[in-house]
């Protein structure tokens, strides 16, 4: 099939426009949005206007670097959601004003999906069914993926997501925002010398909020002895943290992988970039004589490209979305 889809994710703060020809990524431009960090995390109103600023230069951009013009494109692909309903506003109103205008057809896709579908970008031989673990700001789900990608949630977090812990400790420790990759660096000097709890949940759920208590309150009473202690121990205050929040992923997953009979396990999302968790998913795969699946770097955090991967296995089998459709600030993945 010879098809060309313009892909665009607005979900959240980081605005991009992907170009894709028979399942190959052209073009994958992402512009991010530096004005969140003077407030510590994402403001819903200055991402939307942002994303309208942005939107029409990535679309520029995307073209020219795949050497495409509009008339070329058979598809608009667009994310429905999840994410914040201002910004998956401005892109699906663009998707469907340039939809109507080239008089094509419009596939719409669910932002959790793709990230799980990212995995599939440059690993095409995959033995189905397989685990994936997304981990992002935003969400912490253990998704079974089954042949023709369907996808059912088998555990996920009951309050804060990984991510979330991450930027939340990291604003604790005088870290800016997004605190994650800080933390990931600085864990990289330091020792875990400080213990910090797992939460205890039901069947195969996540719990990270009970954390960024216990460290709050594990700071005020180190701060009350030496004003210094958060500057004196940051790498190791870092590396304990991750190293908790690291266990705490894959205490949960090695569970379900056992107990299903799973081979094959990948992560997704902005935290999969984390480099401690990954050397943690090396570690398990060689123990343990899985497959690990990992996605490049630049298809961890938000893109259209996998947005548009995704969208083209739509494209192939002619799932094609209602013009009318509205964004939706939650929409899950299915579960069983």
């Amino acid at each position: 099939m010879n098809s060309k889809i313009l892909a665009i994710e607005s979900s959240c703060d980081d605005t991009s426009i992907s170009i894709l020809h028979d399942g190959r990524i052209l073009s994958n431009i992402v512009a991010s949005q530096a004005i969140h960090i003077q407030y510590g995390g994402v403001v819903p109103e200055s991402a939307s206007r942002a994303h309208m600023e942005n939107i029409l230069p990535v679309l520029n951009a995307a073209l020219d670097k795949a050497n495409t013009t509009l008339e070329e494109i058979d598809c608009i692909a667009v994310t429905r959601g999840p994410g914040l309903l201002g910004s998956l506003i401005v892109g699906i109103t663009f998707a469907k004003g340039l939809a109507l205008g080239l008089n094509k057809p419009l596939i719409e896709i669910n932002h959790l999906q793709a990230h799980v579908a990212s995995l599939l970008i440059d690993n095409s031989d995959i033995t189905f069914p397989f685990l994936c673990l997304t981990v992002s700001g935003g969400h912490t789900q253990l998704v079974l993926v089954k042949q023709n990608l369907e996808m059912s949630i088998i555990g996920q977090t009951i309050d804060d997501a990984a991510g979330e812990a991450f930027d939340k400790i990291g604003k604790l420790l005088g870290l800016p925002y997004p605190a994650g990759p800080v933390v990931d660096k600085l864990s990289k000097l330091g020792q875990a010398k400080f213990s910090f709890p797992i939460a205890k949940t039901q069947n195969y759920d996540f719990s990270f909020s009970g954390l960024k208590t216990s460290v709050l309150y594990f700071l005020k009473k180190e701060l009350d002895k030496n004003n210094n202690f958060i500057t004196e121990n940051l790498n190791d205050l870092c590396r304990s943290v991750q190293d908790t929040i690291i266990n705490s992923l894959t205490k949960q997953l090695v569970k379900v992988m056992h107990e299903y009979q799973l081979t094959t396990i990948g992560i997704a999302g902005g935290v999969s970039a984390n480099s401690g968790l990954r050397s943690a998913m090396h570690d398990l795969s060689e123990k343990n004589k899985w497959t690990i699946l990992l996605p490049k770097l630049e298809y961890c955090t938000d893109n259209a490209a996998m947005i548009g991967y995704l969208a083209n296995y739509k494209f192939e089998n002619k799932i094609f979305a209602d013009p009318s459709f509205t964004p939706l600030a939650r929409y899950p993945i299915s579960t069983p």
